[in-house]
């Protein structure tokens, strides 16, 4: 892409107003506290403290915005205590220029750092450095600057009692991340009945199973519709693709398939109804059709064979699914970390159930009050909706353990890790560490060389814009520029119409700050000119001048811009050059996941594979990484080196469709006593070997080979297989990974070789 095409693309990501769901309550409560902080400090302090204190509570607040499956008490504490120490040492230093500025190119590289253990820490930190430049300015003496750090501390005392005291959606996050897990699953189910093959995002399933993994407090106040569905959710998702699927399922048109997308329609409507139930936390509206689908005896009358297991299987986790969503928790369906993706009855030599009857859901009754939207009642686990939040996780020998979120106090050392991590040359994290240190020195000195005053929002602009990559970086500097261009002519139009007092100010910035909080989903744009009008109220409020910071806030802010985009420009870390690194080690996943899958059919051991379990996850992760990188280098203005974006998009696609042949063989490992498949034994070795060495010829630019896997192949013909799944898999899988090297084999462009050989 063109400097002139990337430029274009990220301006339009940048002024670009997005619709998203709105949470009034939220954004109401971190305005009461910022209201409640002002009230306060002008009532005792008087304007100056409280323009200082003011800014504690607001960034508290953001704190509380951010995505995180902690109590968000916790990070507004963490946030208003961090700017207090922060503009606590920036007073002491601020007046000496030799000592401020080595203190504020730690502060920010410190905060470029902290981005390795995550985004919402990295916000945090970025907001406190950018926050400290301006509340460094407003104390004139040090019991004034420790009085202004107290008050921001007090701030995020009140941001974080006020979460306590009136949660809204207290489960909300993991609710929406759950449900948001179950209606993929149910747009999969719905896309399969049109596209047997189609692709499945792993993305909404990684997000559920960060949010399933708890604290110890956590895990006993989790409702009781967060119990198991997660598990659930991981286990359907590879029955729909084996009952889908015609190289292991029914031909592609026919009966067969025709039962096979009710069975598909039933499954998507029973899981978008779940979602909505634990999204909500209301009882779950069954929808009679699909349960009668699933109940219907001629399932078994007109499939067979793994087709037939997959619709039992499936009706056995759905009837799973709609117990838990309603409330009742099933026996055996705890977050159990899955080995696999098998049914929770599947575990152990015995056979399944659903597999001997294809009706899975023929004992599914909706639980009493379902139809009428009334709480289920009876059963000794049942939850009333209203009392879902406090429902306690219920005891038995069968109860397992949910996954295990470190406290606050564990996650430091976890942090620190990671950070030493990204602490090596050519890291993108170092590099953003080092562009944002510098950055922020050259822009405080370059504004306080000018003759504008207020010098200071030239590096507090840069630190707000500047993230590790590209896009991000270039998108925000010109909403900052647009969104500060449009709120302090919308600010400065109110105060030349009304001049506005001190107490008028400071409600006229509680306003912007509600707008603010209630926008910031939608885009920079708007955020940006809330902060903008906020920050020009709140220094009203303190006795200056709109002309005094209104010209000046528009110039330096546009200097800010200016150079945290060239520093982007000089000092990169692009994400293109890496991406043969990420493809590998996608490849390389999925070839431990493939190898690991394949190994049982050798040495059957029933659904309990934590190997299989553990492969996938390394595959998720690896792939999730290969679609950020891949998403980020398309808006890069440099040259593929290599890889092409055709041809990224065509060995992603074969990966896509590695992983889906080994999901349909997961989907099917053979029960503990099955009769074994010693030839297996040999191909996951060859599969192990193969995409390793694969991997490294991704890696030195050549295209790999798969000689190993064709080998084991050859050599297995003749064999009785007991099951063709495991044996048509290994032939899928061939063909995708020939398929991969086909799509990196772009040094003679397929429509040159037709014409050459048509000649």
């Amino acid at each position: 892409m063109s400097w002139f095409r990337a430029l274009k693309v990220t301006t339009r990501s940048g002024l670009t107003v997005e619709r998203k769901r709105l949470e009034p309550l939220i954004a109401l409560r971190g305005a009461a506290g910022l209201a409640i902080v002002l009230a306060v400090s002008l009532t005792l302090f008087g304007p100056a403290v409280a323009a200082g204190s003011a800014f504690g509570a607001f960034q508290a607040a953001i704190a509380t915005f951010q995505r995180s499956w902690r109590p968000r008490p916790e990070l507004a504490l963490a946030s208003g205590a961090s700017l207090g120490i922060s503009t606590f040492l920036g007073y002491l230093t601020g007046s000496h220029l030799v000592f401020f500025l080595p203190l504020l190119a730690l502060w920010t590289y410190l905060a470029g750092l902290a981005w390795a253990a995550g985004p919402t820490i990295g916000i945090m930190a970025s907001s406190n450095v950018a926050m400290m430049l301006v509340t460094i300015t407003l104390p004139t003496t040090i019991a004034e600057a420790a009085g202004h750090a107290a008050m921001m501390a007090f701030g995020g005392l009140v941001q974080a009692a006020l979460v306590i005291l009136f949660p809204v959606r207290r489960w909300g996050a993991h609710r929406d991340a759950l449900a948001d897990a179950l209606a993929a699953e149910a747009d999969y189910a719905r896309r399969l009945r049109h596209d047997p093959v189609a692709a499945f995002d792993p993305e909404p399933l990684m997000l559920a199973r960060n949010a399933a993994a708890l604290t110890p407090r956590q895990a006993r106040t989790r409702p009781a519709q967060l119990h198991g569905a997660r598990g659930l959710a991981e286990r359907i998702r590879p029955v729909l693709a084996s009952l889908a699927d015609p190289a292991v399922g029914v031909p592609e048109e026919g009966v067969e398939r025709d039962r096979v997308r009710e069975l598909l329609a039933a499954a998507g409507a029973i899981l978008d109804a779940a979602a909505r139930a634990i999204r909500h936390g209301s009882p779950v509206k069954i929808p009679p059709g699909a349960i009668a689908t699933f109940r219907s005896p001629d399932t078994g009358a007109i499939l067979s064979g793994p087709p037939q297991r997959a619709a039992g299987r499936l009706g056995s986790l759905l009837k799973d699914v709609l117990e838990t969503a309603g409330g009742v928790r099933p026996t055996g369906a705890e977050d159990p970390e899955p080995p696999s993706s098998a049914g929770p009855k599947d575990r152990g030599s015995a056979p399944d159930p659903a597999a001997q009857s294809p009706q899975g859901l023929e004992n599914v009754h909706p639980p009493q009050g379902l139809e009428s939207g009334h709480p289920p009642q009876g059963g000794e686990n049942a939850q009333p909706p209203q009392k879902l939040e406090s429902a306690q996780p219920p005891k038995g020998p069968e109860k397992a353990q949910p996954l295990r979120r470190p406290s606050i106090f564990q996650l430091l050392p976890v942090a620190v890790r990671a950070i030493r991590r990204e602490a090596r040359p050519g890291s993108p994290i170092l590099r953003h560490a080092n562009r944002v240190a510098a950055v922020a020195v050259a822009g405080y000195l370059i504004g306080d060389v000018l003759p504008f005053g207020h010098g200071y929002w030239a590096p507090m602009s840069a630190v707000m814009i500047m993230r590790p990559d590209f896009s991000q970086t270039y998108s925000r500097a010109v909403a900052r520029f647009g969104g500060t261009l449009v709120g302090v002519t919308a600010a400065t139009a109110i105060l030349q119409l009304a001049h506005p007092g001190t107490y008028l100010s400071a409600v006229l910035a509680v306003v912007c700050a509600a707008l603010m909080y209630l926008l910031m989903r939608t885009g920079q744009l708007a955020a940006q000119a809330c902060v903008a009008m906020y920050v020009v109220f709140l220094l009203g409020m303190g006795g200056q001048e709109w002309s005094q910071t209104v010209p000046e806030r528009v110039v330096l802010t546009l200097v800010g811009g200016v150079l945290a985009m060239l520093s982007y420009a000089l000092y990169p870390a692009w994400e293109t050059p890496r991406l043969r690194t990420r493809l590998a080690d996608w490849l390389e996943a999925l070839g431990e996941y493939a190898a690991a899958v394949v190994a049982h059919y050798a040495s059957p051991a029933g659904k309990s594979c934590p190997d299989v379990r553990e492969a996938l996850l390394k595959a998720r992760d690896a792939h999730i990484a290969w679609e950020q990188a891949a998403a980020r280098a398309k808006t890069e203005p440099v040259r593929h080196r290599g890889l092409s974006n055709a041809a990224a998009d065509e060995a992603a696609h074969a990966l896509h469709h590695i992983g889906r042949v080994v999901m349909l063989m997961e989907a099917h490992l053979p029960e503990r006593g099955a009769t074994p498949v010693p030839a297996a034994d040999a191909l996951a070795d060859a599969l192990r070997t193969a995409t390793r060495d694969g991997a490294q010829a991704i890696r030195e630019r050549r295209i790999p080979r798969w000689t190993p896997v064709r080998e084991a192949l050859d050599a297995w013909d003749g064999e009785g297989v007991p099951d063709r799944v495991v044996r048509r898999g290994a032939a899928l899988f061939l063909e995708t990974l020939e398929e991969l090297s086909d799509a990196l084999d772009t040094d003679v462009p397929p429509m040159t070789r037709e014409s050459t050989e048509q000649r």
